[in-house]
């Protein structure tokens, strides 16, 4: 078993410190913990599940979903097997996502609750694998393409898992996206590429085991997979999901994570955020503010330390970054005076490069029917009929 894949590094975490938290959950309010040990067993369990659906080595899981734990631990049972995993961007739009859905004709998908599943039904296909996660309003579906991700947790015997045969140059993830001409790029990522990449950040922001980090929108961009999923790994440090996309400012806040990694776009809406926060312009308090800010080097040390807490701690809980060490930006710069701005706060973004070689794709034709509604339509007339 070669020690430069994500199962492997899954494997050396749930041996060197089983009982540390390595997932953490907000679940209709309550944060629920996984260990190390038990991330293992539950990867077992869907190792077994897939293997009996017919998933083999070189084939590929296509992820509907924000991040979520159920995401990323199929992913890793796909890649136990020697396949791969497809992050589809929440953010495409409905159309976008089933022209190449069409195009790419999968086989087995994980879709987050009864939105993607219906636009997983919605594909003129070769019925697909579909493994949901949340049951909400799938009461009435009786598909048989449909899996519950709790029944394939429960129904597998966790201990009699097999090593894994991921090598260190299988691809680990791969996506895909439309050009402007409507023709379908890649890019693939190895578990070697991921784990080089990873190794980089961890020595150079000197992560341990202790950090706290939160995956908001983590999994749908090359680049968090690089600098957030493969630390985590080599790293065994704890990684938070939010309840939905929703309330992640709110858990952020709750949470104060050590290590927050988002592009320009998501640290821009966090200074807008705290300018929503601030004294209106004019008043004593947000003149007390500015100079804060912009107090000179040559301020007393005790001056500084006042404003530090009566101000800048205050506006730094407000996105929850109290206890944040390592603010990172992936990909795109921060324009300058937003980049200034957090270092006013005390938080120094860095910046790592998302550089991605995307390629056409082979073997991708266009779609050989028009996109029906026959399985959602099915579903809907069961409805109709119970009720």
């Amino acid at each position: 078993m070669t020690a430069d894949t994500l199962p492997f590094w899954l494997n050396y975490q749930a041996s060197e410190q089983p009982v540390k938290v390595a997932l953490r959950h907000k679940q209709r309010g309550i944060w629920q913990e996984k260990r190390w040990l038990e991330l293992r067993h539950d990867i077992a369990s869907l190792v077994s599940a897939l293997q009996a659906k017919g998933f083999a080595r070189g084939d590929t899981l296509y992820l509907l979903s924000d991040p979520r734990p159920e995401a990323l631990l199929l992913a890793i049972a796909a890649h136990w097997l020697g396949g791969s995993a497809t992050p589809l961007d929440p953010n495409a739009g409905e159309a976008d996502t089933l022209s190449l859905l069409a195009r790419l004709q999968p086989a087995f998908i994980f879709a987050e609750g009864q939105c993607q599943v219906d636009l997983a039904l919605k594909l003129a296909l070769k019925p697909p694998l579909i493994i949901y996660a949340d049951a909400r309003g799938l009461s009435g579906y009786q598909q048989g393409v449909l899996q519950p991700y709790a029944q394939w947790l429960g129904a597998a015997n966790a201990g009699s898992i097999s090593p894994p045969i991921a090598q260190a140059h299988d691809d680990a993830f791969v996506f895909f996206r439309l050009d402007p001409q409507g023709q379908v790029e890649r890019l693939n990522l190895t578990h070697h590429q991921l784990l080089n990449q990873g190794r980089e950040l961890v020595k150079q922001e000197r992560l341990t085991s202790q950090e706290e980090a939160l995956a908001a929108r983590a999994f749908a961009a090359s680049g968090h997979l690089r600098y957030l999923l493969a630390p985590w790994l080599l790293a065994g440090f704890t990684l938070n999901f939010p309840e939905n996309i929703n309330t992640r400012d709110i858990d952020r806040r709750e949470l104060g994570p050590t290590l927050v990694a988002g592009t320009s776009q998501t640290y821009q809406r966090l200074e807008a955020l705290i300018y929503a926060r601030l004294p209106l312009p004019g008043t004593v308090r947000r003149a007390f503010l500015d100079w804060s800010l912009t107090a000179p080097a040559q301020t007393k040390p005790w001056y500084k330390l006042f404003a530090y807490w009566l101000t800048i701690r205050p506006l730094r809980d407000v996105i929850g970054f109290s206890r944040t060490r390592v603010p990172l930006l992936v990909g795109e710069v921060l324009p300058e005076p937003s980049a200034a701005f957090f270092a006013a706060l005390g938080i120094r973004v860095r910046n790592w490069p998302d550089a991605c070689d995307w390629q056409p794709s082979p073997n991708s034709p266009k779609p050989k029917h028009v996109l029906q509604d026959s399985y959602l339509d099915d579903s809907l007339t069961q409805l109709g009929a119970q009720a």
